[in-house]
């Protein structure tokens, strides 16, 4: 067998062009033959002793094309793809050309492979960072919400105010007529939690336990039960109980109630503090890395192909699948459940793929760019690594894991860090802080 031509053609495929002989594929027509005559009856032979050319007589030249080209294919493509240098990332679309020979075969085989890359400056990019400041007020609205979590309730024998829980029997109906959900006994119930339709906590209001009130509301124009929606519905309620939510007291006792390691309530302020501190980098480094990982990928050039996109996406639904399964569901019960086609499904992913394969392109560029190496030294502490961290034996991890795959995706880790580490951090616009500032204030509210 040879490799007659390689031809690069668009969106990074190259056409492979190999010839067999006749001797090669008829050796592999008799692997073939061997393999499958066994099972082949021919009338006049016992099953499994008719000669190969009795068999083809009987069922055609091609019976056993198939089986031998499977059979040849697999080293040809090796060979092919060795002498031509490409890296492949997809399966190869193949046709048959004229043969060289009579009895022997062309094969002309698409290959996508790993495109080829350019990438301007990647040192230096401009990136947003936000500044980490953890002010009083935020610290103060942890205190309380810890102090809600820790409340207690304590009947009380007077009318129901705000924030109060009633402990009501209701039964609705709309023009005399009940409605299904629209019943329920010793429910409990925060007022002014907003659970209930709108108007009905506030119409509780007031009452005590004993009392019997009928409250009147109209269900929202899209409320999720169509048949209930924008009708006006009556629900008769009796209170059984009235019920204070007593919050603790803010202070050293409480520190020590809510906390293993604070003795103060300085200590557990300082301990919120650092909390949210950290969790606010953690979030802030994200962000950065991801708006400079945004602009090194506005610097790549590459034509990639489908293959590539469509393996990302492979691997991500790959990944919803254990992870639904891990909720004892599997992915094609989640669709039917959702309603929801395969296509449409993997496309729901394929901008996210898109993304991670240039990111990874980029990535690697880098690393080809600056010479980047990872020791032998490097590997077994990120195996040890790994190991520790799913509680596994070390040589477990390393059959599971390829030594090639892990030091190319250390590669691509210590690229990002270089990337990140070169980058300029700039300030998120005043304009752009007024903003975020004003939405988290109406979120607030």
């Amino acid at each position: 067998m040879e490799l007659k031509n390689t031809e690069k053609q668009e969106h990074s495929v190259v056409a492979l062009t190999i010839e067999i002989t006749k001797a090669e594929f008829e050796a592999a027509k008799d692997k073939a033959f061997k393999k499958a005559g066994k099972n082949i009856t021919v009338p006049g032979f016992r099953k499994g002793k008719a000669p190969r050319k009795m068999i083809e007589k009987l069922y055609g030249e091609g019976v056993f094309f198939e089986d031998a080209f499977n059979i040849i294919y697999p080293d040809a493509m090796d060979m092919a793809v060795e002498k031509a240098g490409i890296d492949p990332v997809g399966r190869a679309d193949v046709d048959l050309g004229e043969p060289a020979e009579e009895g022997g075969l062309t094969i002309i085989a698409k290959v996508p492979v790993k495109p080829e890359v350019e990438l301007s400056e990647y040192k230096g990019i401009e990136a947003e960072k936000e500044t980490v400041k953890v002010p009083a007020a935020e610290v103060k609205a942890e205190l309380n919400r810890l102090a809600q979590r820790n409340a207690r309730t304590e009947t009380v024998e007077r009318k129901a105010k705000k924030n109060d829980t009633v402990d009501i029997d209701f039964d609705g109906s709309i023009d005399g007529v009940p409605f299904e959900g629209g019943k329920a006994e010793h429910h409990a119930l925060t007022l002014g939690s907003g659970t209930f339709i709108p108007g009905f906590e506030d119409q509780l209001i007031g009452c005590k336990a004993g009392d019997e009130k009928d409250v009147v509301v109209t269900f929202p124009a899209d409320y999720h039960a169509e048949e209930l929606a924008g009708k006006e519905a009556v629900f008769k309620c009796k209170v059984h109980k009235v019920e204070e939510t007593i919050l603790p007291e803010i202070d050293d006792e409480f520190a020590k109630d809510v906390s293993d390691t604070c003795e103060t309530l300085d200590d557990l302020k300082k301990e919120i503090s650092d909390r949210l501190k950290k969790q606010k980098q953690e979030a802030a480094d994200h962000d950065f890395e991801e708006k400079v990982l945004d602009a090194l990928i506005e610097k790549l050039q590459a034509d990639i192909p489908e293959a590539m996109i469509e393996s990302q996406i492979d691997s991500i639904v790959q990944d919803f699948g254990y992870r639904i399964q891990m909720q004892g569901m599997t992915l094609d019960q989640y669709l039917k459940m959702t309603g929801t086609e395969v296509g449409a499904f993997r496309a729901m992913f394929r901008t996210q793929a898109e993304r991670q394969v240039k990111t990874r392109l980029a990535l690697e560029k880098v690393a080809e760019l600056e010479g980047i190496a990872v020791s032998d030294t490097q590997l077994d502490e990120e195996y040890a690594k790994m190991a520790e961290q799913y509680k596994m034996d070390v040589e477990k991890v390393k059959s599971l894991v390829a030594a090639d795959a892990l030091r190319d995706d250390l590669k691509v880790s210590d690229a990002l860090e270089l990337v990140k580490k070169n980058a300029k951090v700039i300030k998120p616009s005043a304009k752009k802080k007024a903003a975020e500032g004003e939405a988290a204030a109406e979120g607030a509210e």
